[in-house]
């Protein structure tokens, strides 16, 4: 490709307009300072817009990273790294030092310009759900948006209709032609106006070389892990900044300027009427597996929800404070996790040693009486207790000659079952915490005592069965039975026949 070919010639036909058009675009650009300050004097400007002279040779400046090192700006980049761009142009004067970071001379971002949720120190969004960049363009956002007047949507065009996080919403090559007076309709063969330093390849490709021909450095920004449209927020009057920030008022804008999770749950974390149809669930912008539950597995690393959220960080810690977070909101776990990687650790297949202290073994029964914690969230009773109880002959069934050595699992009769009720009754034992009971008794087993002998209670006198045959049934029941009856007739049939008299005067 020659460069001193025209932009206009000979595809595009000859500009009349050209002259003008670039004597505007030097001024402009001298004013706005894209080039050094030693040649923005409004005389030294309009000279070069008119001959090219005394640009000098452009220092070559290194691609903007997010997370990784940049390329070295002084070597030519390899093929396989490379793309097509022009080579025609002029090189532009001095060294070409903005819009190669958000601020001039990499200051850092006034917090107040960041994308909304991001606090000082985060180190910027999650490398896993938007990964590391590599941007090889030198841009000025600030120039464009608020100097010369282009809106966003100018050059992202795409994302007034864009339904999926994975299209590309960086503007074509062709969109910066009509300004840079470039013609980029044939990425083999790219041109520029001779004469226009902004056309040159070096004026906006980070580490161009004139040795380079009509290749540059590769520009790498990877899809999100997420689920996002555009055109749905657009159509809710949710402007760029909303989720952006201040672009208009950085110069490159890098990956610290896409959203975080914090300032997305400004609507989507309201309550009730407030969220709208803004939808809570994290699956609602996180992918999902076909499961259904969140994609957490990824390249770039496992993706773990941050310290302020419900404190569920999954810090060094975690495995003492996650007890507290579940049982305050398990949906959440359940987001992610499942029911078997829970019960991984608490049954006992991995077991790990903190789940109880050292003494439990001697001290689960205090635990297993106040019911705390519940045993029943990990243990099943008629299985894990029962079965260790009648190991160890702690039972109620079993052979007799297991109790000679170990003694009684409950207290004796007239302190656990005899009236008058005393504090270690099993009454109140039962009214404490029935899961302790049912462990090893069944509904059965409290019936063949409480049931009168009338109805099939094995009370005194009953074929030599134990048992007293107490009436279940509190003083002045006989009064409120209808209610009983009515609410809820299963405890009733226990011990009565349906067609039992008595059951007929309660209905």
């Amino acid at each position: 490709m020659s460069r001193a070919r025209a932009h206009g010639s000979p595809r595009g036909g000859n500009h009349p307009a050209a002259g003008a058009l670039l004597a505007l675009s030097m001024v402009v650009a001298a004013l706005l300072g894209l080039h050094a300050p030693g040649a923005r004097a409004a005389g030294e400007a309009s000279a070069a817009a008119s001959s090219g002279a005394g640009l000098g040779a452009p220092a070559e400046p290194t691609p903007a990273s997010s997370g990784e090192a940049s390329a070295a700006s002084g070597n030519a980049p390899a093929a396989s790294d490379t793309a097509p761009a022009a080579s025609g142009a002029p090189a532009a004067a001095g060294p070409l030092v903005r819009g190669l970071a958000p601020m001039p001379g990499g200051a850092p971002v006034p917090e107040r310009w960041r994308s909304p949720g991001a606090v000082e120190g985060d180190g910027g969004p999650s490398p896993v759900v938007f990964p590391p960049q590599r941007l090889t363009i030198r841009f000025n956002h600030r120039l464009h948006v608020r100097s010369l007047g282009v809106p966003c949507t100018g050059c992202h065009e795409r994302a007034r209709t864009s339904r999926s996080a994975r299209d590309s919403l960086l503007p074509p090559a062709t969109r910066c032609d009509a300004c840079h007076l470039t013609d980029h309709r044939d990425l083999s063969e790219v041109t520029g106006e001779p004469e226009h330093h902004a056309a040159a390849c070096v004026f906006c490709h980070v580490g161009y070389r004139p040795e380079d021909g009509n290749r540059v450095a590769r520009m790498s920004v990877p899809p999100p892990r997420l689920r996002f449209s555009h055109a749905a927020h657009g159509a809710r009057n949710i402007g760029c900044r909303q989720c952006h920030g201040e672009v208009q008022e950085l110069e490159l804008a890098t990956r610290d300027q896409l959203p975080r999770m914090r300032g997305c749950l400004a609507c989507h974390g309201q309550q009730g009427p407030a969220r709208g149809d803004a939808p809570a669930a994290c699956v609602t912008c996180h992918l999902a597996e076909a499961s259904g539950r969140m994609k957490t597995s990824f390249a770039e690393g496992r993706l773990v929800p941050p310290a302020w959220l419900h404190g569920a960080g999954h810090g060094p810690d975690w495995i003492e404070r996650h007890r507290a977070v579940a049982a305050a909101d398990g949906t959440l776990c359940a987001t992610c996790h499942q029911e078997r990687e829970c019960a991984e650790c608490h049954d006992g297949r991995v077991r790990p040693r903190r789940v109880h202290p050292n003494d439990f073994l001697s001290s689960h029964p205090v635990a297993a009486r106040q019911n705390d914690p519940r045993c029943t969230s990990c243990h099943r009773t008629q299985s894990f207790c029962l079965g260790c109880h009648q190991r160890a002959g702690v039972t109620l069934s079993g052979p007799d000659a297991a109790f000679a050595g170990r003694g009684r699992f409950h207290p004796p009769p007239r302190e656990w079952t005899d009236p008058p009720r005393g504090a270690g009754h099993h009454a109140w034992e039962a009214q404490r915490n029935l899961d302790a009971c049912v462990s090893c008794h069944t509904e059965r087993d409290c019936a063949g005592c409480h049931a009168s002998r009338e109805v099939g209670g094995r009370g005194a006198g009953s074929g030599g069965a134990f048992g007293q045959g107490s009436n279940p049934h509190p003083v002045g029941f006989r009064s409120r039975c209808r209610v009983a009856l009515r609410k809820n007739a299963r405890p009733c049939l226990v011990c009565h026949d349906p067609r039992d008299a008595r059951l007929e005067a309660c209905r």
